[in-house]
């Protein structure tokens, strides 16, 4: 006697759509005359919906392909839809069935047996400051993709302004390539034009500035500079829309707008940071009073990376802290057989926020004498500093999780300290030492006084 296995079924009134750049195949079924193909077009999306209405479908399950999912899973949301928006290598079909067709009717079928589990969709407000905030990062990589080839071009006219100036898009930098643009080429009137913190003398900037008087590498420079200054100019105008949006939600809202939070003189502001916003007080207000950038290691862009890939809201929809570092890919993949660990590396993968949080860690390895640094220290002692890395930031992750939705503050016991009082305190630890392993003065050498 042959035996059956029955699975239940979760989801009754499901259906599977199998999304394409020119059409869209759904099944409501298993039958052939389940299964119908619809145009890309938004009056094809809404006969889709019409169709999925007429066969009292309830919920509906895609593929996160490309982008071609968000126009459709925008109309099936508006249709009051529950849609469920699945990673690929989940839906994956048996072997030897590949076809469009047999494609929506195999995600169907996973789906009616809840089989199938959505992925992370922020809310709307954080989707809209993620876009402005993807495009500025993109604005980013041009202008820094513009300025080496300005740096090339220079170098082929014989002037190694790369040499004499630490940055050449800096204050001296573009006050000379601008001069050089406009059609100076006496090297005493440009080297005048140094900036008064640049280390270099007028002399020395005068002797790297002989230019060779190649035209097609001068047109070329001139065109390059143009390109630098329209996306200096986009960059901007990304940055006040960015602060018009934050201060939008922030306004809305009487839990954030009542916060406020003074300066932090300790924390340097990058050149590439919005320059148009106090992003040390909306990030306080925005988090509802929580200063995230009390964390050593932690800038103001990875505080937006933070407000823009996930928000206050979307990280408040995970369950526990480790779920958090699974979605990150910051979280060991253990994959074991007969009882035997057989891996437990890292998930291959990268997403904006864990480059912003490994970009962090990196950062706090440079530090000294942090709880952080000294974690960091002591896997990069075990393990090297790549390990290290993936180690702290996963720690952040852990830490920026439980700042948020549990509103514990950051502990760090010496917080930020100055020279003067860092060194007090190893004054102190020194003295404590001494006298716990009661240590002379003639065993060190040195003449101690007032110990």
């Amino acid at each position: 006697m042959k035996k059956k296995i029955v699975m239940e079924i979760i989801n009754p009134n499901a259906a599977g759509i199998d999304v394409g750049s020119r059409s869209h195949f759904v099944a409501v079924g298993q039958g052939s005359d389940d299964v119908k193909e619809f145009g890309v077009y938004n009056e094809d999306l809404n006969s889709l919906v019409q169709w999925l209405l007429l066969n009292e479908v309830t919920t509906v399950a895609m593929e996160s392909t490309g982008t071609y999912w968000q126009s459709l899973f925008a109309v099936l949301q508006n249709a009051d839809f529950k849609v469920i928006l699945c990673n690929g290598k989940f839906t994956k079909n048996i072997k030897g069935r590949k076809t469009d067709v047999q494609d929506c009717q195999w995600i169907q079928k996973l789906h009616t047996i809840g089989l199938l589990t959505g992925s992370f969709l922020p809310d709307e407000a954080t989707e809209q400051l993620r876009t402005y905030c993807r495009h500025r990062a993109n604005l980013l990589d041009q202008a820094a993709d513009t300025t080496r080839k300005m740096q090339k071009y220079l170098r082929l006219l014989n002037l190694r302004l790369d040499v004499v100036v630490k940055d050449i898009t800096g204050l001296t930098g573009l006050s000379i390539i601008e001069a050089i643009c406009t059609g100076e080429t006496d090297a005493a009137k440009l080297a005048s034009l140094r900036n008064g913190n640049c280390k270099k003398s007028e002399e020395e900037i005068a002797k790297a500035l002989q230019i060779n008087g190649r035209t097609d590498y001068f047109f070329a420079l001139k065109h390059e500079y143009k390109m630098y200054q329209y996306l200096q100019s986009s960059i901007k105008e990304c940055d006040i829309e960015i602060e018009k949006l934050l201060s939008n939600q922030i306004n809305n809202s009487e839990n954030k707008r009542e916060h406020f939070l003074d300066k932090k003189v300790h924390k340097r502001i990058n050149k590439n940071t919005p320059k148009n916003m106090d992003l040390n007080l909306m990030a306080y207000q925005y988090f509802e009073g929580i200063d995230l950038l009390a964390i050593e290691g932690v800038s103001y862009s990875t505080v937006l990376s933070i407000m823009s890939e996930v928000g206050l809201e979307g990280i408040k929809k995970f369950a526990t802290a480790k779920q958090f570092a699974s979605w990150l890919r910051l979280a060991p993949n253990n994959k074991i057989s007969g009882g035997k660990v057989l891996s437990h590396k890292i998930p291959k993968g990268s997403s904006r926020l864990k480059i912003a949080l490994r970009n962090a860690a990196n950062v706090i390895g440079n530090l000294k004498d942090t709880p952080l640094s000294n974690f960091f220290c002591r896997i990069n002692y075990r393990k090297g500093r790549v390990s290290a890395i993936s180690a702290t930031a996963r720690k952040l992750a852990i830490i920026i999780w439980n700042m948020i939705v549990k509103k514990q503050p950051y502990n760090n016991e010496h917080g930020y300290e100055f020279l003067d009082q860092k060194r007090k305190r190893k004054v102190q630890e020194m003295k404590k030492l001494i006298h716990k392993f009661d240590i002379k003065t003639d065993e060190l050498g040195l003449q101690l006084n007032g110990l």
